[in-house]
């Protein structure tokens, strides 16, 4: 073991007459673990945020659409297969997307219809474990119902948990699909209305979603909307939901005008842009908290450096270098930010699993996706954490330790 290394461990241990300065230690050290374990905390349930919220949004979107521009898809069939070989592509479904009005009884409300394929769709997006009641299985067939003293055969929807409560209906209920594109009379236009029967409710929890979709099969709306044998785009599910602009770029790139891709980045760019940068700013504001440790390891060692201002003359005038005495008190800061970030990290860790484990912190469903906090634990956050609570640290401690190198050992041992 080198000197340096040695008297820079040994200045961490005070004698009776430094526990002042042993306590400031004791303090700094505190201070960086404090810092670092509430960063680690913060970033974890930040990273849940954002995954949480994209999972969700991916569980009823897909990761990449393609469409035709002004004009239906009447080669899917074709396109299909084109996609599904293109790399990074793990599935793909036709789909139809449409506006219309629901009505029961009296309360009506406006919706978008979404056609899939009962067979396919779950191979694109996650809709069949938000399905509560009923089943996707029971869209392909007509459903008997009474209605008005008689038994009828009516196609089926599935609704949104929030809409079925607007309407005020539930599952084997029947209800009134309006399209405001009419067929022309004589008299003028005539809506297009025809019955359905709810077969099954879904809960996203995602407000907006539930009281605003509809699910309906591929053939039935084909047929309500006039489509014949074609549908509206084609939806796409990625190996991974972080290539998909890549993926959507080269389709689009291969397929040509008038085809259109769109990933799910575009979608919502406001809402994820937003979420990365409140992320960085939490980042940012807390790593304050870890300066703060910074400051005391700097009051730490100023303090040390006028406490053995005698021990560095004797060490200079037995040949120690103002490199050597700088080196002593660098090791000090960076063994108390080391110990800082260590045990920050260990305690950051263990709050996180407790989190992820026990679920104790509850929130409003209403206001949040989700009624506990979401976790999410990467080791590359941990790591981003601690080397930046390292630099700081270090930095913090090139300043007392060039301040002890500058004293001069002659002007120390003739006046003191």
């Amino acid at each position: 073991m080198n000197y340096e290394l040695f008297i820079g461990l040994r200045y961490l241990r005070a004698r009776r007459s430094e526990t002042f300065i042993s306590l400031i230690t004791v303090i700094s050290v505190l201070g960086v673990m404090i810092g670092v374990m509430t960063l680690n905390v913060v970033m974890a349930v930040m990273t849940g945020f954002e995954e949480t919220l994209r999972d969700r949004l991916l569980g009823i979107n897909a990761h990449v659409a393609l469409v035709k521009s002004g004009d239906q898809l009447r080669d899917y069939e074709q396109l299909l297969e084109r996609v599904q070989k293109e790399t990074g592509v793990v599935a793909a479904a036709p789909t139809i997307y449409g506006q219309v009005m629901l009505t029961s009884g009296s309360r009506v409300a406006g919706v978008f219809v979404r056609g899939v394929d009962p067979d396919r769709v779950n191979s694109v997006v996650d809709i069949g474990k938000y399905v509560k009641e009923g089943s996707l299985q029971e869209l392909k067939k007509p459903q008997a119902i009474q209605v008005e003293d008689r038994t009828v055969l009516l196609p089926g929807v599935i609704l949104g948990v929030r809409l079925a409560n607007q309407l005020g209906v539930f599952r084997g209920s029947p209800i009134q699909v309006v399209s405001p594109l009419g067929s022309p009379t004589a008299i003028g236009v005539i809506p297009k209305v025809r019955r359905f029967v709810v077969v099954g409710i879904f809960d996203s929890g995602m407000s907006e979603i539930d009281s605003t979709l509809v699910y309906m099969s591929l053939g039935d709306a084909q047929k309500f909307f006039e489509l014949g044998d074609a549908v509206t785009n084609i939806e796409i599910r990625v190996q991974d939901v972080y290539q998909a602009k890549t993926v959507a770029d080269n389709i689009q790139r291969k397929l040509g005008f008038p085809y259109l891709t769109e990933d799910w980045s575009r979608l919502w760019p406001n809402l994820f842009s937003a979420l990365k940068l409140e992320k960085t700013v939490y980042f940012l504001v807390l790593l304050l908290m870890v300066l703060i440790g910074a400051f005391n390891i700097i009051s730490t060692l100023i303090m040390v450096v006028m406490e053995k201002r005698k021990d560095i003359a004797i060490l200079r005038s037995m040949g120690a270098t103002r490199a050597g005495i700088r080196k002593i008190f660098l090791i000090k800061g960076c063994v108390i930010g080391v110990v800082g970030t260590a045990l920050g990290v260990l305690f950051g860790l263990g709050i996180s699993l407790l989190i992820q484990e026990y679920q104790f912190i509850e929130l409003p469903k209403d206001v949040f996706l989700i009624s506990t906090v979401p976790v999410r634990i990467y080791w590359s956050n941990f790591l981003l954490v601690g080397l930046a609570s390292l630099g700081v640290c270090l930095l913090a401690s090139i300043y007392p330790a060039r301040q002890a190198a500058k004293l001069d050992p002659v002007e120390i041992i003739r006046y003191e």
